[in-house]
């Protein structure tokens, strides 16, 4: 792995995957000013690939698709992300494709996807799932940019405009740090002449960010009526240290411990196994750049909700309380190490992961070190980040009937 600056001055991370047929690139855009309005930056991803001053949106999705080439951009909380793959010998051909998008999209779909977005969104939050997230993120996120979820974006996405996103856009291009990761196998000179081809009217500017640090001040407890929900739906969270804490890989380990390492997990085996309480719990760890949450989630009988709730504050405490032992903390690190590995199988995984560490400001390195800050977590260290992180204040958020609300 080798990292370069283009004349540009974004960064390059190369990667050599001999003998793979595939090149696979990511191109990152950090995400530096809070959108105005929810929905901004979510109609702005998502007319990407409706159009450019070349191709039309039905012409550049015949020509993805005549010349097996997967391009599309995703956007998360920081950043907005183009992923491109191809065959080796086509990579330069999906990179003038790819620049037309970055570079030359209209934006002249405007109006139709945001009509799209809004059906979308409300089919979504007739789902009971959904709708006790939407609740959940809204007030764990309370007055911030990670808090604009659908609900949100459906009481501003009408006075949102085409200016709006186009404004959006320009600054996102010319005004925002930028990371390029390529893997596969290719000729180191031949991609370098490439990205300067297609690329180099777009140029890193090292900007410091305007979204402001998340704060949860104060514990709230969330209720949300749905008559025809069959199960009631449970999130329980808390803010934690992030990616960039010394603490991140005992939290990941712990997270592993108490519900995402599926079948093994504690709260799995206890609420679901041994208690029958649910089909679905689980665990979660969502880092990004100004915040990061711990949570708990549990999809049960509405008339459970006690119960299931009693559940979790007795595996919590346990962890908090108990010291784990050596097995369960080898068992743990073996499943996320080896969950992580399997993650970076493919060329597009590792473009992928490498960018996001290099964008984070970790180094595109960072997954190696990170296995081996995994390996070092200790038992002690399991039960110091449990009780840093599961204590007030914290939100609960619990939709279901209204008559079952009352238990709570």
């Amino acid at each position: 792995m080798k990292k370069i600056i283009l004349d540009n001055d974004i960064p390059v991370i190369l990667k050599n995957n001999k003998n793979t047929p595939r090149h696979a690139l990511c191109f990152y855009f950090k995400i530096e000013e809070p959108e105005s309005k929810a929905g901004l930056y979510t109609i702005l991803n998502r007319l990407f690939l409706q159009g450019t001053k070349n191709r039309s949106s039905e012409k550049l999705a015949q020509e993805l698709d005549e010349n097996a080439i997967d391009c599309y951009s995703e956007m998360k909380h920081d950043f907005v992300r183009f992923k491109l793959q191809c065959l080796n010998e086509d990579f330069e051909k999906g990179l003038e494709i790819l620049s037309d998008i970055i570079l030359n999209s209209t934006f002249d779909e405007f109006d139709k996807e945001v009509i799209k977005l809004k059906g979308e969104i409300q089919a979504e939050l007739d789902e009971p799932k959904s709708k006790a997230m939407d609740g959940f993120y809204k007030n764990v996120y309370e007055n911030h940019p990670y808090g604009h979820t659908y609900t949100k974006i459906l009481e501003d996405i009408d006075y949102i405009t085409k200016d709006q996103v186009i404004d959006a856009y320009k600054k996102l291009i010319t005004n925002s740090s930028k990371v390029i990761s390529v893997v596969g196998d290719f000729d180191e000179e031949n991609v370098k002449s490439l990205l300067k081809k297609y690329f180099s009217s777009i140029h890193n500017t090292d900007t410091k960010s305007n979204i402001p640090y998340a704060n949860l001040k104060e514990t709230k407890l969330i209720k949300i009526e749905k008559e025809d929900a069959s199960q009631a739906q449970i999130i329980q969270g808390w803010h934690v240290p992030t990616i960039f804490d010394k603490d991140y890989p005992a939290i990941m380990v712990m997270n592993t411990m108490l519900g995402s390492s599926g079948l093994s997990s504690r709260l799995f085996l206890e609420l679901r196994d041994k208690k029958g309480l649910a089909y679905v719990v689980r665990s979660s760890y969502e880092v990004y750049d100004k915040a990061a949450l711990f949570n708990v989630y549990i999809a049960t009988e509405p008339k459970n909700i006690k119960t299931s709730l009693e559940g979790f504050k007795i595996e919590l405490d346990k962890i908090k309380n108990i010291p784990v032992s050596s097995e369960e903390l080898e068992n743990a690190k073996n499943n996320l190490i080896g969950k992580r590995q399997f993650f970076m199988e493919t060329n597009l995984q590792q473009a992928s992961m490498i960018a996001f560490y290099e964008d984070k400001g970790l180094g595109c390195d960072y997954e190696e070190k990170l296995i081996n800050l995994i390996k070092s977590v200790t038992i002690e260290d399991v039960q110091r980040v449990a009780n840093l992180c599961i204590k007030d204040p914290y939100v609960l958020t619990v939709l279901a009937p209204k008559e079952y609300l009352a238990q709570i």
